[in-house]
């Protein structure tokens, strides 16, 4: 049996300015924007090329927005993927690698391959990596 990990729900304190960050400021594609009633609005967005989306929710939620923290994105060039994070507007760190546990600024020379990382905040404090994985297109 396969079990696939397909939505992961994103606490926020503002639909629209979530909407916003994710889909123009991060690239995420908006697959589904429905008001389910008058309380009740459902956003689902999915990074591109992933099989996994997320759901912003606010109202109803169980979690506080800005809770969720740990999300990871894997990209096959993270320079470049840093580089238009930046272009757009992105807060978003320097890349840091990995060593013996730890992180550290990135060096010339550097193998980014499953070390390297950079992090970011949505406007509620949702946080998320983006390491270089090989293999990703």
């Amino acid at each position: 049996m396969n079990w696939t990990l397909e939505v992961i729900v994103v606490p926020v304190s503002d639909i629209d300015g979530a909407k916003e960050f994710y889909s123009e400021k991060l690239g995420f594609n908006v697959d589904v924007d429905s008001q389910q009633g008058p309380k009740f609005r459902v956003v689902q967005l999915t990074p591109p090329g992933s099989g996994c989306s997320i759901t912003l929710l606010s109202k109803g939620n169980q979690m506080e927005p800005g809770t969720l923290k740990g999300v990871q994105l894997c990209v096959a060039d993270l320079e470049g993927a840093r580089a238009q994070l930046v272009e757009r507007g992105v807060e978003v760190s320097e890349i840091q690698v990995f060593e013996d546990g730890a992180p550290r600024p990135h060096r010339e020379g550097d193998s980014l391959d499953m070390a390297g990382f950079v992090f970011l905040e949505d406007p509620d404090g949702n946080s998320w990596a983006i390491q270089q994985m090989p293999g990703r297109t």
